[in-house]
């Protein structure tokens, strides 16, 4: 009876160990699989329409001034650009296909005449110019100037860079330039400041940064010896200061802002074509940035941009991947991080780059997203789930 009580007594505390462990891995466990984040669901694929061969970019605007959202993009692939005209419900007529220039690369909007119809400034990077085509009042576009620049230009953007009201441009050229063009308001240009910096310019941004009134300029270098945003400090003349270089992650693509922690400063988004990444930069206010935080996205990103997608009040970010063929949707925090997994939305072989637009019926307004198909010669139409619009119609589907 003893021996049997004390061995008893031995093994009782051993067990009561085992199952205590086991308790607190099962808590531990159920807290684990309760705090996976999942994404909201808030996008569907809606339509496909057919543009030129190899789009490189997409543009939303108003081409005919009807007050419905409009889509441009330059097709490298068949040296031209497509104009599809929006019906407003997140439907689109059939592309009107205009030959450009030479391996149309990317496009900037503006006003250059100073009439009510935007004008459009290509960066031809198989033709070494930059062409201009002016709006015209049937949403189409008329051949506007030519200008040659040395050599490759690969972006470009559009802004007010000296004060006269008149928009200008910047163009990135491949050889590690940038060219400045100075805009004169009638849809003429002259030449302005060239600068030789950095190491194979992928895309530039305009903005005040530091609030002085006068454009800056950031500029992302892909080259293997830079991996680095550039940031610009405008002059308010056309010319702009040295710039400070932020380091990014492996061959940046492209940048663009927003403003992630909610403190009205300007801060950077910068999306990384290698280990399959984007940076975000807060800014400091005084037109410098805090250290980049990287964050994940799919394979290959190639595009990105950043909006309040679920009404929190808090942006997020929208990036088309190139190997993955989707669109990753990642939910900010309110400091620049984001939630993980995104969500991730299949889309057409090789998105290449990405717009949202306002879609519009006569309950609600939602914003729909659009990718530039690259792989499809086409774009995609993402609509909200929120919003109830007209189905496509049959002809439009691709």
């Amino acid at each position: 009876m003893n021996r049997r009580g004390d061995g008893y007594n031995k093994r009782r505390p051993w067990n009561l160990g085992v199952v205590a462990i086991g308790l607190v891995f099962l808590i531990v466990s159920s807290c684990s699989k309760q705090a996976l984040y999942a994404p909201p669901d808030l996008f569907y694929y809606f339509a496909s329409y057919k543009v030129g061969k190899s789009p490189t970019t997409v543009t939303t605007t108003d081409v005919n001034q009807d007050g419905l959202t409009d889509l441009l993009t330059t097709n490298i692939g068949s040296n031209t650009l497509s104009i599809l005209l929006g019906n407003g419900d997140g439907t689109f007529r059939e592309q009107v296909q205009l030959n450009v220039c030479k391996e149309p690369r990317s496009l900037a909007l503006g006003l250059f005449n100073r009439d009510a119809y935007p004008d459009v400034a290509l960066a031809c990077s198989g033709g070494d110019e930059v062409s201009v085509l002016l709006g015209r009042v049937d949403g189409k576009f008329e051949e506007g100037p030519r200008y040659p620049v040395h050599r490759t230009p690969i972006a470009i953007a559009s802004a007010d860079l000296n004060g006269d009201h008149a928009p200008d441009l910047v163009v990135a050229l491949r050889n590690d330039k940038i060219k400045v063009f100075l805009g004169t308001g009638t849809g003429d240009f002259t030449p302005g400041a060239q600068y030789e910096y950095g190491d194979t310019p992928t895309s530039i941004a305009l903005a005040d940064l530091n609030g002085d009134g006068m454009i800056d300029l950031a500029v992302t270098n892909g080259g293997p010896m830079s991996n680095a945003v550039s940031i610009w400090a405008g002059n308010g003349d056309g010319t702009f200061r040295l710039p400070t270089d932020y380091r990014t992650d492996k061959r940046p693509l492209g940048v663009s802002f927003a403003d992630f922690n909610n403190d009205r400063i300007h801060d950077l988004l910068v999306i990384n074509g290698e280990k399959d990444s984007f940076t975000t930069f807060l800014g400091n206010g005084n037109g410098t940035f805090q250290p980049g935080h990287d964050s994940g996205a799919d394979a290959g990103p190639n595009f990105g941009l950043a909006r309040d997608f679920n009404g929190d009040h808090r942006i997020d970010v929208a990036i088309v991947n190139l190997q993955s063929s989707d669109l990753s949707i990642l939910f900010g925090r309110g400091d620049g991080t984001f939630e993980y997994p995104p969500r991730n939305y299949g889309t057409k072989p090789g998105p290449f780059a990405l717009a949202t637009f306002r879609v519009t019926t006569k309950e609600e307004e939602e914003p729909g997203l659009v990718t530039a198909d690259n792989g499809n010669g086409s774009v995609s139409i993402f609509l909200h789930r929120g919003l109830k619009a007209a189905p496509a119609h049959a002809a439009d589907r691709q």
